[in-house]
């Protein structure tokens, strides 16, 4: 298992350049600069010198190759720049600050998803149209059709305007230094309530889907047919035999939804004013900040590839087989 995780690891190597060339190449067609956000102000002589200035300073009179060159022989050294912003702070420092949010809000997302998730889409096969499996397919449609930008406004005019019962913004109150500890807590958790229902909710209509379908193929094989015959109580047929077994097309999936729970969360961190990962990504892409982007893009990039990594990792896990085709092949 280790020589195993150590070469897909290598293999990611090359990938992850591949995904930082292309982003650099897509960031550097796009129309605009950075300098014409900076200079937007002045009059139109002082906006020429200006913005050759501002070339100059960043680089950007160089080459494409000659850049990117630059840019990636920094990265290697863990020096992702600085940002073309105002206060000209290094992109790890502006990352360091916001990733922590956005990573607490995906694991607590990722960890209600599944809680939830496994349990009805198992319940869904084992119950096939049962008025339980009706119930959760309408919620699906539901959850599939239900933009997050409109649940996450209707969520607070009810539960933050109307009721008054949860803040609609940021993490904290006006307030918070002046409270105890453990209401400081509470006022952290209830700023978390509405943005991680808002992220949990589509999320979880998909996963119960596909863990209904996953269950739904295994429990027609053959060999939990034998385990019923051989009379195996059904808790035992369900949750030992056919349960791991569906898992593995979920666990692929949850690998491969990484990037999409970090997308989420732009829209879901602009709407309720968290600082995270994703409005710090916005306001990057609004400013032309190209640092900044780039960084952005290699943190999540790499998050993928090792949310990939670990899914593999998790396959043995999940299936005896494959752990025993990996001791077959060093013997």
């Amino acid at each position: 298992m280790a020589l195993f995780a150590l070469r897909r690891f290598l293999l990611a190597i090359p990938l992850l350049i591949g995904i930082t060339f292309v982003s650099f190449l897509v960031i550097h067609l796009a129309p605009g600069e950075p300098t014409e956000v900076q200079t937007g102000d002045l009059s139109v002589q002082s906006t020429a010198q200006a913005r050759q200035a501002l070339r100059e300073l960043y680089g950007l009179d160089k080459p494409f190759h000659v850049q990117y060159w630059k840019w990636l022989t920094r990265v290697v050294q863990l020096d992702f720049g600085r940002s073309f912003q105002p206060d000209g702070r290094p992109v790890l420092t502006k990352i360091g600050e916001r990733l922590p949010i956005t990573l607490l809000l995906n694991a607590v997302e990722m960890l209600l998803i599944l809680a939830a998730a496994v349990p009805i889409g198992v319940l869904s096969a084992t119950r096939q149209y049962s008025l339980f499996d009706k119930v959760t397919t309408v919620f699906v449609f539901v959850g599939f059709a239900t933009p997050d930008f409109w649940l996450a406004l209707l969520l607070m005019i009810l539960f933050g305007v109307q009721l008054g019962w949860l803040p609609i913004s940021g993490l904290r109150s006006l307030n918070w230094e002046y409270l105890a500890f453990w209401p400081q807590q509470w006022d952290f958790v209830s700023h978390l309530i509405l943005p991680v229902v808002v992220a949990t909710f589509g999320g979880l209509a998909g996963f119960s889907r596909y863990m209904r379908q996953s269950m739904l193929e295994v429990v027609r094989q053959d060999y939990i047919q034998t385990a019923r015959a051989k009379g195996l109580p059904e808790q035992i047929v369900i949750g030992k035999h056919a349960l791991r077994n569906a898992l593995l097309p979920v666990v692929t999936i949850l690998g491969l939804s990484l990037p999409g729970l970090i997308g989420g969360s732009v829209i879901v961190e602009s709407i309720f004013a968290i600082p995270g990962m994703g409005q710090l990504m916005v306001q990057a892409v609004f400013s032309r900040d190209y640092p900044l982007i780039m960084g952005n893009l290699v943190i999540v990039a790499g998050l993928t590839l090792v949310a990939n990594l670990c899914a593999d990792l998790a396959y043995g896990i999940v299936d005896p087989r494959i752990r025993m085709a990996a001791r077959r092949r060093r013997r």
